[in-house]
């Protein structure tokens, strides 16, 4: 039988195949870009963005600032640009903000900045520090800002500080309360359920898993973070008197001094902020605009004065071709590199805005792989999280350092527990004073159901060949098991300070002195001898550089490349935001007016569902394999 035609019709059917499919591909691709076009087409206005040649730059910042973005889908940040929709949790990149500043300080355009913070979010003090210093460095030129709004939260106040007027609606909101830390505690709620907590740590003061063993926070705990509450306080009372030039005692932490200037001013909080100095001007939004009007003049429309919103001025001074021209000035081959590691250390590879043990340290080894890097810059911003990911970050920074290339650990709002175990081997360390780290200890903890499950009449039992086999959540943990974790955890213990001991000059009996969970200040840790500097990411940048014996040489930020089907992605989103300027010549123009922050309205049980919620997915996302954790729980809160 003669096979001949069938291998033939079998070719041309495959051929065929592929054919449609490449077809159907290119179709659906035209689709999508013009579908997603024309989306944009209809949500854009009438007026390109542009930078008017005399305006004001408002720093209508949303969300929170953060060191390192987390990974968001392109279509949907494409979709919600085009539908000019605000994202889920909007999140403002630290280096970004820095670098619009320093872009507006050399812009003749902008002779104004407005600072317009109610959709600030909490932010840590650290952050804000480094954002205070370049809103001073805006003003070193002569170039004015005025902050503005219908109230201020402390974080947006220390901000507002920085301005030379701050203005506040007549019936606006502003109440500095200082800093606090408090938990929820399960233990009971535990105790009725019949849940049983095992709990393994080492450290007096390593109070993480306080929630989950008590009703209240332990006296060594309070005792701890009193210090350094009191550390942060102190930074921010001393940066705002000093930018308002009032005494560092104008802060009302006693609450019958409060009540009494309170009724003083007629029981308005406007009235009282004004009276403490700590705003300079109320004035109602018209009042406002009516001024910055004959400060820089009318917009386009004439209803507001000349304006452009940070995201617009962002997408202006950043855009692709200003980004290439950068790029074409940079000759120098050497390279400090900055690797980022920020959030809850994992174990695994995680996305940006986690810390995967496997992910960071793959960065870390591309960048003891590239010949053209010469130096590493660890920015670390993390309360700790997997002991088993700490120690695979802390190995590949060990191997850097073998290469011949130094390390230099840079600290930001916090890098506590695990995040001081990945700092610690650097060959030097810088913290900013309000950096809150330390916290070297360690803990496990796991719960058993057995009387709970009883109790609907469910039970668990068999037969196994050795005492531990059958380990399970439904069974009674041992006596002999429960040893057996307890001597891991004081292994872990013992292992985290020999790390800090033999890489800080200290004795084991000096680290653990210091140790024992308790959480300091960069100021405080200084002073012990856990940090070796106080001073910014470009601080340790030079510091690398210097280490290295480098003369001339550019940053290198070595982060996660995006899988082939974000590029993808992003280039299609790229491509349907060209067509969009051909079919209308525009893209939109956000028009920004003072505007109330709506706070969130959950209230009640609200509040206490979120607050569970929060805990539980805490507890939920550890995945460290042996189950041992180093982490700041009292960090989070900042």
């Amino acid at each position: 039988m003669n096979k001949k035609p069938n291998i033939i019709k079998r070719i041309f059917s495959a051929l065929w195949r592929s054919i449609t499919f490449t077809r159907n591909l290119i179709l659906n691709l035209i689709f999508f870009v013009l579908l997603f076009s024309f989306i944009a087409v209809i949500a854009s206005s009438e007026d390109q963005i542009i930078v008017p040649e005399k305006t004001a730059l408002v720093l209508n910042l949303v969300g929170d600032i953060v060191e390192q973005k987390r990974e968001v889908d392109p279509m949907e940040t494409f979709i919600n640009e085009a539908l000019e929709q605000q994202e889920e949790n909007p999140e403002v990149l630290l280096a970004d903000l820095v670098k619009i500043l320093e872009k507006a300080k050399k812009d003749d355009r902008v002779q104004l900045l407005v600072l317009q913070l109610q959709g600030l979010n909490r932010t840590g003090l650290t952050k804000l520090q480094d954002v205070a210093a370049a809103l001073n460095d805006f003003k070193s030129d002569g170039k004015k800002i005025i902050a503005l709004g219908d109230q201020y939260t402390q974080d947006q106040y220390y901000l507002a500080s920085t301005a030379d007027e701050i203005w506040l609606n007549p019936k606006g909101f502003m109440l500095i309360e200082g800093y606090g830390r408090y938990n929820m505690y399960f233990k009971s709620a535990l105790d009725k359920l019949a849940i049983n907590q095992h709990i393994f740590r080492v450290g007096t003061f390593k109070s993480a898993v306080e929630p989950f063993m008590r009703d209240d926070m332990s006296d060594a705990a309070k005792e701890a973070n009193k210090l350094w509450l009191n550390d942060l306080w102190q930074q921010y009372k001393t940066d705002v008197a000093n930018r308002r030039g009032f005494a560092i005692d104008n802060f009302d932490e006693n609450v019958d001094d409060l009540v009494a200037k309170f009724s003083k001013a007629n029981s308005s909080f406007a009235d009282y902020a004004l009276a403490n100095n700590w705003v300079d001007h109320l004035k109602t939004r018209q009042e406002m605009r009516s001024e910055l009007t004959e400060l820089v003049g009318k917009n386009k429309k004439g209803d507001s004065y000349s304006h452009i919103a940070y995201k617009d001025y962002h997408k202006v001074t950043s855009s692709p071709l200003a980004t290439e021209a950068a790029l074409a000035k940079t000759t120098t081959a050497d390279k400090v590199a900055i690797i980022v590691a920020k959030g809850t250390i994992l174990d695994g590879t995680q996305k940006p805005g986690t810390i995967g043990g496997d992910s960071t340290a793959k960065l870390l080894r591309k960048a003891r792989n590239d010949e053209n890097v010469k130096a590493v810059v660890l920015r670390v911003d993390s309360p700790g999280g997997s002991a088993y990911a700490s120690e695979i970050i802390r190995q590949e920074v060990e191997l850097l350092k073998k290469s011949g290339k130094p390390v230099v650990a840079s600290m930001g709002t916090y890098a506590a527990s695990g995040g001081y175990w990945i700092s610690a081997p650097a060959d030097k360390i810088y913290a900013a004073p309000s950096t809150i780290t330390g916290s070297i200890g360690i803990f496990g903890m796991m719960m058993t159901f057995e009387d709970s499950l009883s109790k609907m009449g469910i039970y668990t039992d068999g037969v196994g060949t050795t005492d531990i086999s059958g380990f399970s959540p439904t069974r009674p943990l041992t006596d002999g098991m429960k040893q057996l974790f307890q001597l891991s955890i004081n292994k872990g213990y013992q292992d985290f300070i020999t790390l800090v001991a033999n890489n800080r000059n200290m004795t084991l009996a000096q680290v653990d002195a210091v140790a024992q969970g308790r959480v300091w200040t960069g100021k405080k840790a200084k002073s012990l001898g856990l940090v070796d500097e106080l001073g910014t990411l470009d601080d340790a940048v030079v510091a690398a550089a210097t280490l290295a014996k480098l003369t001339t040489y550019d940053t290198l930020l070595i982060e996660k490349t995006p899988s082939t089907r974000g590029k993808f992605m992003e280039a299609l989103m790229g491509n349907a935001a060209n067509i969009t300027a051909m079919l209308n010549g525009t893209q939109a123009n956000s028009v920004v007016e003072l505007a109330t922050h709506t706070a969130s309205n959950e209230q009640g049980l609200g509040v206490l569902v979120n607050m569970l919620k929060t805990q539980v997915e805490q507890v939920n996302e550890f995945n460290d394999p042996q189950g041992k954790y180093t982490l700041c729980l009292a960090c989070t809160s900042l």
